[in-house]
């Protein structure tokens, strides 16, 4: 936005900041609040604070680094407004996990290590966090963030301390921090419709069992090597001898590879689909729906332990679900497979719908990092990341709100709280 954009917007900012920022206990952080997303969204190549303070008019850079670095405003009663707003406005078909890094020079930044980044598509020493969005074909909006804590950090008692990183906060896997903000959205009362993720989660046996065990549906990628049995494949029980233990319920055939089984179909077996409409025509291509049930020792021994609780008997019987697979026109073999635990009767239309719906995550990424400076933070500590990734993602949902519901009236109107979707998107 251009400066003469973000004052004719002045009024309905003031509204929004004035909602979505009134957990803030004093007057004057509010006030500093509404001039960062003033900053963040003006033009400019630069999002940190000292560039921002220069192009705004009451830009005041000691003021905006001590409301970003020290101030004690909690950030999660922010990120709670503003999904508790965004959520029926965007009327989401799915919520996405996801992770976003962050490339970082040396070691003192928060969380800092030589990891996986995906920014870059190669090891590199960077920050990570995971994120659930709610998304629908025209929109989306971060609802939580967890800053990814490496193992290197959890008992680095120096840089913990500089950094400011809570005691009781250490390592965890990314799919655990993902399976947590899926349980406090819970706690705002905020379920998801169904859960979209890439193969770094989905190909996660636990990941997905946590899914099933908080009635949740998924619909989550995973890799090609992924091992299935048949969905009318039986276990079997060897006859004891009356020595030893007792055997196990075994599946008698070895599972194979969604690869090998998608292609041993053929493909005839491949059915067209259209998506939803791109900026170049219909978005189409072939897929194959069929049950299955998941292989290998962790999904064997989540399915074991399921059936067990509570001195239950196990059979041996795999849970069961849809593997759907694409094999686009032209390419000599299937490209992409997920694994989806919705009812057996969803349509693979629908199954294909949601697949794919990922791909608005993508796009508000560019706006969140190359518009609204998602990565452009330049401070160091635990409390000013957050503080700063909790503003960027109100200045996102603000500018979400105006193409949505440019007219929609103030902060408080049941267009904004109501718990029926909007159809506005």
């Amino acid at each position: 936005m251009d400066a003469h954009e973000v004052e004719r917007a002045r009024a309905q900012l003031a509204l929004f900041v004035a909602d979505v920022f009134a957990s803030m206990p004093r007057k004057d952080q509010r006030v500093k609040g509404d001039c960062y997303l003033r900053g963040l969204m003006l033009d400019g190549r630069r999002k940190s604070i000292q560039p921002m303070a220069e192009r705004l008019p009451d830009g005041n850079e000691q003021n905006l680094q001590q409301f970003v670095n020290q101030s004690t405003w909690d950030p999660v009663p922010v990120r709670r407004r503003i999904a508790e707003r965004l959520v029926p406005l965007i009327g989401p078909d799915a919520w996405a996990v996801d992770d976003v890094s962050f490339p970082k020079d040396g070691e003192v930044s928060v969380a800092v290590a030589h990891q996986y980044c995906g920014a870059l598509g190669k090891q590199a020493n960077c920050q990570v966090a995971v994120s659930v969005h709610a998304v629908s074909d025209t929109a989306s909006c971060p609802l939580q963030w967890r800053l990814f804590v490496p193992q290197e950090w959890a008992g680095d008692f120096g840089r913990r301390q500089k950094t400011g990183i809570p005691q009781e906060v250490g390592h965890r896997e990314k799919w655990r921090l993902a399976l947590d903000t899926l349980d406090e959205l819970a706690g705002w009362g905020l379920v998801p419709p169904v859960v979209v993720a890439d193969a770094g989660y989905g190909q996660n046996a636990d990941f997905r069992d946590g899914l099933d065990g908080r009635g949740i549906g998924y619909v989550v990628a995973v890799r090609s090597d992924v091992t299935v049995h048949p969905h009318d494949a039986q276990p079997t029980t060897p006859v004891w001898s009356g020595n030893g233990r007792k055997p196990q319920p075994r599946y008698r055939h070895k599972p194979s590879s969604v690869s090998v089984l998608a292609a041993g179909r053929g493909r005839q077996a491949f059915t067209e689909v259209t998506w939803r409409e791109g900026s170049r025509g219909p978005m189409r291509s072939h897929f194959l729906a069929v049950r299955v049930r998941p292989a290998g020792i962790r999904a064997r021994r989540l399915a074991q332990a399921a059936a067990t609780a509570g001195h239950g008997h196990w059979d041996g019987v795999l849970p069961e679900v849809t593997l759907l697979v694409e094999w686009p026109e032209g390419a000599e073999a299937p490209t992409d497979y997920w694994l989806s635990n919705l009812p057996a009767d969803t349509p693979p239309a629908e199954l294909v719908r949601l697949a794919k719906i990922r791909w608005r995550i993508e796009h508000d990424y560019r706006e969140l990092k190359h518009g609204l400076g998602l990565d452009h933070f330049e401070g160091r500590s635990w409390t000013g990341w957050h503080h700063h990734i909790t503003l960027v993602t109100a200045a996102h949902a603000f500018l979400t709100e105006q193409r949505l519901a440019p007219k929609a009236d103030t902060a408080d109107s049941p267009s904004t709280r109501s718990s029926t979707p909007s159809k506005t998107c």
